[in-house]
């Protein structure tokens, strides 16, 4: 499950093209802001979270942390990542490449509001050292977003 994968699902939207990979790593937000020249705040950085035996993705700006009060208002459950050994079982992506594009059957998407201050985003494409750039509006469209939410505070660098 790589980049390739996501690659064929942007093939659908001549988008595709997009995904640019790197020689360097962009797992971790400042990796991939150095790597694409961006601010940290621009990538968009997906977090697996389990619910019972299921897992959900919530998609936040680079900057941004979950609040654990937030977290449980929004999702009536205090916020547990998948743990490592799951996350690609359960997402279909390797830890540094999970990002919100056809991920595996059942795994709902939310976008946090952080999000919303920038036009343009970069999120993962599948690899450690894959990204793609989507403007807001694509990015919730083609994450096939199940909804907005409010789960993150931001912090200072």
């Amino acid at each position: 499950m790589t980049v390739e994968r996501v690659r064929k699902y942007f093939e659908q939207f001549a988008l595709n093209d997009r995904i640019k990979i790197f020689t360097r790593p962009t797992a971790t937000v400042d990796q991939a802001a150095e790597t694409l020249g961006v601010q940290a705040d621009q990538i968009a950085k997906t977090l697996a979270f389990s619910f019972e035996d299921r897992a959900f993705v919530v998609v936040t700006s680079g900057m941004a942390r979950i609040s654990n009060q937030k977290f449980k208002k929004v999702f009536n459950q205090r916020p547990r990542m998948l743990p490592r050994d799951q996350v690609e079982t359960m997402t279909g992506y390797r830890i540094g490449g999970v990002c919100p594009f056809a991920l595996n059957d059942e795994v709902k998407v939310y976008l946090d509001y952080s999000l919303k201050k920038h036009d343009l985003l970069y999120p993962a494409a599948g690899d450690l050292n894959a990204a793609i750039r989507l403007s807001l509006d694509e990015l919730e469209k083609y994450s096939r977003a199940a909804g907005w939410v409010d789960v993150a505070k931001e912090i200072a660098k």
